[in-house]
């Protein structure tokens, strides 16, 4: 077996999944979405973690899919490729735990389409963020897409994608992209600091929003609400909205235990 390309660690109830491969700027091999793949699908049905930190390792958060591994690819390969990334991707987007993106140096390409599909990103004040796929003669294909416009707006994903450009922390912050700007130096701790929060949070509520938040983003309004009024009726049935007022009404801190979400 080959070297590991993921480092795994678990904080509390807190995972750490940091892409470690800096001699090749964390480019994404069809080895390294292999084995995150397989890390992802280790979390489900896991109760002892909480919430999942995403970093890389080095000078660079993620440089994109390995284009020295693409430049051979038929286009059936080339698609075959695709629908992996985007298969993980979407699993990651999927899993019911809050997902936070820790981002410094940069996230170009399949990079910040990994970003993208993370629940929260959190950039270091050295991040800058492109899909510049156009500059090599095609698309982005592991959702970038569909994933940027939903982030930041359509004619800004556009003018990203169709020039290929590069922006900074300070402007992904105003576009919307991510949530906070800190030195290089404080990342980690400010993005694990917010992960413990997020993993005190209740499961099963935490699941939900996730669930009907990127369902509703492509439902109408009308469907949209329906399926959050019958999400809240089955919140009801969870020991967690039981124990979240009663905490309220006593006072207190809500103490939310290991439950699977509903």
């Amino acid at each position: 077996m080959g070297e590991s390309l993921i480092d795994w660690r678990v904080e509390g109830e807190v995972g750490v999944l940091t892409l470690d491969r800096p001699q090749s700027r964390n480019a994404l091999s069809r080895a390294v979405l292999s084995e995150f793949g397989a890390r992802l699908a280790m979390l489900v049905g896991n109760t002892d973690v909480r919430a999942l930190v995403i970093r890389g390792e080095g000078k660079m958060f993620c440089a994109g899919a390995d284009i020295a591994e693409m430049q051979g690819l038929s286009p059936a390969e080339a698609e075959s490729f695709a629908r992996l990334g985007q298969r993980i991707f979407s699993a990651l987007e999927q899993l019911p735990i809050p997902v936070v993106a820790l981002v410094h140096g940069g996230a170009f390409g399949g990079g910040l389409e990994l970003a993208l599909a993370c629940d929260i990103r959190l950039a270091a004040t050295d991040a800058q963020f492109a899909l510049p796929e156009v500059g090599l003669g095609i698309n982005p294909g592991f959702g970038g897409t569909s994933r940027l416009p939903r982030a930041i707006g359509l004619g800004r994903a556009l003018h990203m994608m169709l020039l290929g450009e590069r922006i900074d922390a300070e402007q992904a912050f105003s576009y919307g992209l991510v949530s906070q700007v800190v030195p290089a130096a404080e990342l980690l701790a400010a993005g694990m600091a917010l992960a413990q929060r997020l993993a005190g949070q209740s499961a099963s509520a935490v699941a939900a929003i996730k669930r009907l938040a990127y369902a509703g983003v492509g439902m109408d309004p009308v469907r949209a609400q329906a399926l959050e009024a019958s999400q809240f009726g089955l919140c009801f049935a969870a020991p967690d909205a039981r124990e979240g007022m009663a905490a309220f009404r006593e006072k207190r801190k809500p103490q939310f235990g290991r439950t699977k979400p509903v």
